[in-house]
């Protein structure tokens, strides 16, 4: 009985910081996440060699977030990188462009270098959802062209995920949902802001 309490005491206190974590990074200007990707996260699931890591830091006045990708042991080489708006269980539209080889990117957006590779870059307003084909659907569901806001929101809301595709998938061989629930460490996301 005693080992019971004690179990549903440490729950509860869990539950409470992780809560105290998540309304602090929502109420803060900033905040960073760290995601771990894997073809697991794939939708579906992929067997494969290949992982990645993503970083990202919002700015304090929430108009950039900075980032860096890093990915290796992929199948085939990277075709592009981008991040999606869609929940964990499902597919879904290109909202920024991290890189591409395909030519189907706006204007200046940095290839894939082959794996093990690292990228990094600025997003603002500019690369949310550019009038581009690629990304017509992420504007039809309602993060237009130019809408950082709506990125930040949804990232934090846990609605956004990274993914490298290859020539081998098309459609993805690594992924993470932006959460803060992939990092390394399976810590919730770290309330810290950028310059």
């Amino acid at each position: 009985m005693k080992r019971a309490r004690m179990k549903i005491a440490v729950a509860v206190a869990t539950a409470g910081v992780l809560g105290v974590g998540t309304v602090a990074m929502a109420s803060a200007g900033g905040g960073d996440q760290r995601e771990r990707l894997t073809g697991y996260e794939e939708v579906p699931a992929l067997s494969t060699p290949g992982v990645g890591e993503f970083r990202a830091s919002i700015s304090r006045s929430s108009d950039e977030i900075r980032y860096r990708l890093t990915f290796s042991d992929l199948e085939t080489d990277a075709t592009q990188a981008h991040i999606h708006f869609e929940n964990r269980t499902n597919n879904g539209p290109i909202v920024v462009f991290l890189c591409t080889n395909l030519g189907n990117g706006p204007a200046g957006i940095q290839p894939c270098p082959p794996a093990p590779a690292t990228i990094s870059g600025t997003i603002v307003a500019a690369d949310v959802s550019p009038a581009i084909p690629a990304t017509v659907a992420a504007r039809t569901q309602g993060i237009d062209t130019g809408e950082l806001d709506e990125l930040i929101a949804a990232m934090r809301a846990g609605a956004t995920y990274v993914n490298v595709h290859s020539s081998l998938w098309p459609g993805g061989e690594v992924r993470s949902q932006i959460d803060g629930r992939n990092s390394h460490n399976h810590a919730k996301t770290k309330t810290t802001t950028a310059e």
